[in-house]
């Protein structure tokens, strides 16, 4: 295993670790207890971020300079407001510099901050790395540190969190197949070349851990509980948090910019993923109901 993919397995792993409570609340007691120790946590990130660039040649003052700021600037927001573990128990609502957080996290990745640093050969590595960074992250200063209510980044606890992703994806396959194929954006179905159901479980897996989660701890743990708490939870505020996640696609890959198709068909599905989050127990529902679509989708269209 080279550095890059021992780095991005231990994000990874990190993530998925933080889905288990007892280990969310063991760290919260220690930044509860001892608050300084929150700026070890873009320490690291941004260290095992470098190495993995450094490894593939990417070494650069600006580039080390950029990471740094990136990493730090958030974790400087959130130790100022202090931990959020109140002695009532109660989460705090999210403020607006809970926000400033998520916008510094999403945005330099949105505009590919840094890409002229890089060799062109490892852009992409760099942007999953990037991807990891900012997810551990909004985890550890929103949900660990922060304390921020309504993140829902636990394991399922109801049965219905298993009936809800499906629920999702037949009304996500009722209106996009049709709507896709009629903006010319998907071709028409087919079985791919070499099926089998290993091929495709290992493809869900990929996009499930690569693409699905963390777009839906970005986009439905942060920015649409952020909205809801601010703004109500309703339809018109699941609306807007739709829109910022279909906006999110005017610049994807292959498409040239802005790709308005794109942005219409990801805003009707972030409607559907934010209905599913919004009445699951956990964010793991709409992840999967996320890259059950993405894998249809990739496969078969």
């Amino acid at each position: 295993m080279s550095v890059d993919q021992a780095v991005i397995t231990l994000f990874l792993v990190v993530v998925l670790a933080l889905l288990l409570r007892p280990v969310e609340e063991a760290c919260a007691r220690w930044f509860g207890r001892h608050p300084g120790t929150i700026f070890a946590v873009p320490g690291a990130l941004a260290g095992l971020f470098l190495i993995a660039m450094w490894g593939k040649g990417a070494h650069s003052l600006p580039l080390a300079s950029l990471v740094a700021i990136y990493a730090f600037a958030p974790a400087f927001l959130a130790w100022i407001q202090g931990f959020g573990g109140a002695a009532s128990g109660q989460p705090p609502r999210g403020s607006w510099l809970d926000l400033a957080i998520i916008l510094l996290l999403w945005l330099p990745l949105e505009l590919s901050l840094g890409r002229s640093f890089l060799p062109v050969p490892i852009q992409g590595l760099a942007h999953t790395a990037a991807y990891g960074v900012a997810v551990l992250l909004g985890l550890f200063l929103l949900l660990i540190f922060r304390r921020l209510g309504g993140m829902k980044y636990c394991l399922p606890t109801k049965a219905r969190d298993a009936g809800l992703p499906l629920a999702g994806f037949l009304v996500c396959a009722a209106v996009l197949i049709p709507l896709g194929r009629w903006l010319s954006f998907m071709g028409p179905f087919h079985m791919p070349a070499g099926a089998s159901a290993g091929g495709v479980a290992t493809r869900f897996l990929a996009i499930l851990a690569g693409i699905a989660l963390p777009e839906e701890i970005l986009f439905r743990s942060l920015i649409q509980n952020w909205l809801m708490q601010r703004f109500g939870s309703n339809n018109r505020t699941l609306f807007l948090a739709a829109v910022v996640f279909g906006a999110a696609h005017l610049n994807n890959a292959p498409f040239p910019f802005p790709d308005w198709r794109y942005m219409i068909l990801a805003t009707i599905a972030g409607f559907v993923y934010g209905k599913v989050f919004q009445r699951a127990t956990s964010v793991v529902s709409s992840a999967f109901l996320h890259a059950t679509v993405n894998t249809v989708r990739h496969l078969f269209f």
